[in-house]
């Protein structure tokens, strides 16, 4: 048998290969890394023109059972088959709260307040803001999860320095249906309310639009600043797929099922033609997207990068 031979291309290979040594050899493993627990941001900011928006995640959690939440009218199969082609679970969902601050320049103009002023001000601290440099709170409706934040646990007001700006009808609705959450984080600041109808002004840029179905007076807002546009939907829908892709699913918590399926409709068929991006209270956080028409609802595209070109 010939003896084998060393080429000098496997020489060369061979010494290339011998730093490597020492690492293929066992080892003894250092301590393991503890285990951090999952973690998300709780802001995200943004220029729209000459605006500065942030989004806060004033709160999140999973909530059982979505089927007995969303699609009211339409059937398990229907539901299911929903969820499958979104990737996403049918026994559980994750939902999300999460107000929005505007900075217009002249004003610091937060709207909602979440659902308790410790979770918000979590949000709030993390976007380096403090409660006392809030000018306005906008409140789009008056769930509880839209006017918790607006009383410390001691019972005095969370933006101490806040004008406080939400719709007649809403308002009028609440104030006369003896509601607790109403008495307890409105009541006490009625004195600094200002009313608007449709159409409504809350300062230059920002523009009050109807969207009732989900509460009597709920509203959505528009901004625009420097030809940039962009909508705060509040809760005109509930959900990325059960609520855009079936506008006329019902929702649980909307009061008129009617009335708010229109207002899907009417509010998302104007930013899907007009390709304005809009920040939905629940939509998963950062909470900002945009929506194309399709079959009879809309696809939701979730924000990527469009916003911080704006900058």
């Amino acid at each position: 048998m010939k003896p084998a031979t060393m080429t000098r291309r496997s020489a060369l290979f061979a010494a290339a290969a011998l730093p490597l040594a020492p690492a293929l050899m066992p080892r003894a493993a250092f301590a393991a890394v503890e285990m951090q627990g999952s973690a998300s941001p709780v802001f995200n900011r943004f220029k729209l023109g000459g605006f500065e928006v942030t989004t806060l995640l004033a709160g999140t959690r999973p909530v059982e059972k979505p089927n007995e939440i969303f699609g009211l009218n339409a059937t398990p199969e229907e539901f299911n088959a929903a969820a499958d082609a979104a990737f996403i679970p049918t026994d559980v969902a994750q939902f999300f709260f999460t107000p929005t601050l505007v900075n217009t320049g002249t004003e610091l103009v937060l709207f909602d307040t979440g659902l308790s002023a410790a979770g918000t001000g979590v949000a709030l601290t993390a976007a380096g803001i403090s409660p006392d440099q809030v000018d306005v709170v906008v409140l789009t409706h008056m769930h509880g999860d839209h006017i918790g934040g607006m009383m410390t646990e001691g019972g005095t007001p969370t933006f101490a320095n806040a004008r406080y700006v939400t719709g007649a009808v809403e308002h009028n609705h609440w104030s006369a249906a003896g509601n607790e959450g109403f008495d307890k984080s409105v009541k006490p600041v009625n004195d600094k309310l200002t009313f608007l109808d449709d159409g409504g002004s809350v300062a230059s840029g920002i523009t009050a639009k109807m969207a009732a179905g989900h509460t009597p007076g709920h509203m959505v807002y528009m901004l625009e600043s420097d030809g940039k546009m962009l909508a705060i939907t509040a809760d005109t829908a509930n959900h990325y797929v059960w609520s855009l892709a079936y506008p006329e699913w019902e929702v649980r918590f909307d009061m008129d099922k009617a009335a708010a399926a229109a207002s899907r409709k009417s509010v998302f068929g104007m930013l899907a033609a007009d390709r304005v991006p809009f920040i939905g209270y629940h939509m998963p956080f950062p909470g900002m997207g945009f929506v194309e028409a399709k079959d009879s609802g809309f696809r939701y595209v979730p924000a990527s990068y469009q916003m911080m070109l704006n900058g």
